[in-house]
């Protein structure tokens, strides 16, 4: 893969906050995880599941979001139709057992976050098989298969990372995922080498000996076993559908300055170290589309301040988009070091729109945003999200623009004042035109498409509903399509008269 280099310049002044950027960017990442291991649906009816599906979309659609993470593989398991894994008891209550009456979360999912413009990213935790070692496996889970390629550490069941094979299925349900599903992503969290317990070492003496080469640092080692990983999964996901994006979500902190000069001023666990991360590596390879840092502490934090890490990241997010994890519940529960009458949102939304290398964020739990806890939704909605947004352009991954609408028309139907348009031709699937954006105009207003306010609908349908009154107001409509990567089109407008 061709990288691109930023001049010096250029990544120079990224990691300088800006004073003068727009309040509400046109192009900007709000995203959300929906977790399943925490046992929300677990054993409940397929449509009480259904219900409080479409409930939570329905909140987080109205609260500005336009991605969705949705957890359908918590531990080697699925919660969707695998051939390669069972059935989750995270929606069953028992590994294995199909949901009855039957039906497809991820399925679901992608149809209904499509249907209200949303993308669905379908996250996975690679390595983990078990939570606790207490629990059941179905007989079908690939641990009874092959219990050679597991380890047990912290009253957990982990894939070894140093199996070629491990690596190989991993994939292999991934090629699963991306082929009969219409994802726009494949998502992973945190867990890569799991989270040390206490003083206790990872128990891979034997894999070491076996697989450990040349290496004769056993970290090196088992950062490379990651690595490779990484890289195999970006290019299985490049390979079958290009335009599906491959991110992470990393614990927030690369490396502290203790251990490397040019890591950041804190005092935390660390990716590189303790969790065997090569986070940076894989943005500068190109091996990931997308780099969410899990920044859950709050401004002033004694030992991983958030202003301090998202500067630190800012200025370390190379050639690829970042957006910042944001905790929904750190944020309400800490005020404003400015201002101990508020919480700390005004602040870090203000901190994260600050860097031109920063394109977004992603909350952590959905659950907190649709419960509304501290007023956060509300003022996603009031305020940060107030009008929408498309994605950030990924230009690595394609950055032509489908061709224009055609015939946009005005006409009256039983339905309504109605406005028509045709879809542009499609040269391949890159290029078809999946959304469409109207923005409206005032009759004499100057046409400004970086502006969201005057966006009134993303809509995958090729008409829209006019506003009609008394036919005595003159302003006119711009129509843009977008593909499965959100390039623009060139505008088609007209006027119209409500």
């Amino acid at each position: 893969m061709t990288r691109m280099y930023l001049p010096f310049f250029v990544l120079l002044s990224a990691c300088l906050p800006l004073h003068a950027q727009a309040i509400y960017p046109k192009r900007e990442f709000r995203g959300a995880w929906i977790q399943t291991v925490n046992g929300q649906f677990c054993g409940l009816p397929s449509g009480t599941v259904k219900a409080a599906l479409t409930g939570q979309l329905d909140a987080l659609q109205a609260a500005g979001m336009n991605v969705i993470m949705f957890q359908v593989r918590p531990e080697a398991d699925a919660l969707y139709n695998s051939a390669y894994e069972p059935w989750s008891r995270f929606l069953t209550g028992v590994q294995g057992m199909a949901p009855e009456p039957y039906w497809d979360p991820l399925e679901f999912m992608v149809e209904e976050c499509h249907r209200r413009n949303m993308e669905l990213h379908a996250w996975i935790n690679p390595y983990r098989a078990k939570t606790n070692i207490t629990h059941e496996l179905a007989s079908t889970h690939i641990y009874n298969m092959y219990p050679e390629r597991f380890v047990v550490y912290d009253n957990k069941l982990f894939f070894d990372p140093a199996f070629t094979e491990n690596r190989i299925h991993i994939c292999k349900v991934i090629t699963d995922i991306v082929n009969r599903y219409d994802v726009d992503g494949i998502h992973m969290d945190d867990y890569f080498y799991p989270y040390p317990d206490g003083g206790t070492d990872y128990p891979d003496d034997g894999s070491f000996a076996v697989y450990g080469g040349d290496f004769t640092d056993r970290g090196d080692w088992r950062r490379n076993n990651v690595n490779l990983l990484i890289r195999e999964i970006h290019e299985t996901v490049r390979a079958l559908k290009p335009w599906v994006k491959f991110g992470v979500s990393p614990f927030g902190v690369y490396r502290n300055q203790s251990n490397d000069p040019s890591g950041s001023d804190t005092k935390a666990l660390q990716n590189y170290d303790d969790l065997y991360a090569d986070v940076l590596l894989w943005v500068r390879e190109g091996w990931i589309d997308y780099n969410i840092p899990q920044i859950y502490w709050h401004v002033g934090h004694p030992l991983a301040d958030y202003r301090k890490l998202v500067d630190w990241w800012a200025c370390n997010a190379e050639n690829r988009p970042l957006f910042i994890g944001q905790s929904v519940p750190n944020t309400i529960m800490n005020a404003d070091p400015e201002n101990m009458n508020i919480n700390q949102l005004p602040r870090k939304m203000s901190i994260q729109r600050s860097y031109r290398t920063i394109g977004g964020s992603c909350q952590w739990p959905a659950g907190s945003v649709v419960n509304n806890e501290g007023c956060y939704r509300d003022a996603l909605m009031q305020e940060y999200h107030k009008y929408p947004a498309l994605q950030p352009v990924f230009e690595f991954m394609d950055n032509e623009a489908p061709g224009r609408v055609g015939r946009l028309k005005k006409a009256w139907t039983e339905d309504g004042y109605m406005l028509f348009w045709e879809a542009p031709e499609v040269k391949d699937e890159m290029n078809r035109a999946t959304h469409y954006v109207i923005y409206r105009f005032g009759h004499k207003e100057k046409v400004n498409l970086d502006d969201p306010s005057r966006i009134v609908s993303i809509t995958r349908n090729t008409y829209y509903k006019l506003p009609y009154t008394e036919g005595k107001t003159k302003c006119h409509y711009v129509v843009t399509a977008l593909d499965r990567l959100q390039n623009e089109s060139r505008p088609v407008s007209k006027k119209i008269k409500l």
